[in-house]
């Protein structure tokens, strides 16, 4: 769960998280390594030996929820097959609709960029994609969802995140300019979004 949240963590910095010594992540990190769902990349940040620095596999990935995977694909496919990809490009509209007002509903009484991205960060984390966001030195903002629930459903179908971005830029109103920067799907160990004001820019 630690490195799902956050690549690139050194043994030590594991061990503080989990409360730990340092030695004793080492010792879990090098089994998991043996099982093929993390990996180290050294690190090299001046005198001394390289830091060892931990992230997790592809094949970690299925470790974590996927929200009904072989059937949702299976799902997409017979709408696909039996009914055409315009019922598939339906039924994908529909749910952006209804996740839309869903979202809308929820973020109405938020008046400022912040507080709308803070209230669909808390949706999507409710939802499974372990989201956070932040601010960053330049005063844009940074969406981040660590994992994708429905991740089998959009490798299989790239409409769902078609749909899920334009969402955002509706949720986030009209002031706001967002631009994905990771793609799980597209082989990042996360999504990330950055989100700009107009008026900032």
């Amino acid at each position: 769960m630690a490195l799902k949240m956050r690549s690139g963590l050194s043994s030590g910095a594991i061990g503080q998280e989990l409360g730990i010594t340092g030695e004793a992540a080492r010792q879990q990190l090098l089994r998991l390594a043996q099982e093929g769902l993390v990996e180290a990349m050294a690190s090299s940040t001046g005198v001394g030996r390289p830091t060892q620095l931990w992230s997790l596999t592809p094949a970690a990935q299925s470790r974590f929820p996927d929200t009904h995977a072989a059937l949702t694909v299976q799902l997409l496919e017979l709408v696909e097959t039996t009914l055409g990809p315009n019922a598939l490009d339906a039924v994908i509209t529909a749910r952006e609709t209804l996740t839309r007002e869903a979202y809308e509903a929820a973020v109405a009484d938020k008046t400022d960029l912040k507080s709308r991205t803070a209230a669909l960060v808390d949706l999507r984390t409710r939802e499974g994609y372990m989201a956070e966001w932040r601010e960053e030195p330049d005063g844009s903002l940074l969406l981040i969802e660590n994992h994708c629930p429905i991740c089998a459903a959009a490798t299989a179908c790239q409409g769902f995140c078609r749909a899920e971005l334009d969402v955002f830029r509706s949720i986030l109103g009209p002031g706001a300019q967002i631009e994905r920067e990771d793609h799980i799907v597209s082989g990042g160990r996360r999504c990330s979004y950055r989100i700009t004001s107009e008026t900032a820019s």
